[in-house]
């Protein structure tokens, strides 16, 4: 029940990313949902892998890197999900790695962590 609850709110931040930026397109609802299981299938498979390739890199830069990681798998979802899901631009791309990663933390503290406690 846990990886269902995370793929609803992966989908419901990057619906609320394309809202706000516009080099980010979300073509509907089910396109966000397809983005949030294809992107969970990529963080289970590609990002361990970059992840230990990139360790030298990331201990130097302080974890910082893994926002660059991050960016890589929204980047490949992107590619995977054709015209349904785009990102223009690789530094677009960071920036919405980090602003997903906060507003994905948020809604976990906030909403899904209490509701999940009772």
């Amino acid at each position: 029940m846990g990886w269902l609850l995370q793929i609803i709110v992966n989908a419901a931040v990057l619906l609320i990313i394309a809202h706000f930026f516009q080099g980010v397109e979300v073509a509907s609802i089910s396109s966000a949902i397809m983005a949030s299981v294809i992107l969970a299938i990529v963080n289970l498979i590609v990002k361990p892998i970059l992840v230990v390739l990139t360790l030298p890199v990331t201990v130097i830069t302080l974890g910082l890197f893994l926002f660059v990681i991050n960016a890589v798998t929204l980047m490949l979802t992107a590619s995977i999900m054709g015209s349904s899901f785009v990102i223009q631009g690789f530094g677009l791309a960071i920036v919405v790695a980090i602003i997903f990663a906060i507003l994905s933390a948020l809604i976990h503290s906030f909403i899904v962590d209490p509701l999940t406690k009772r």
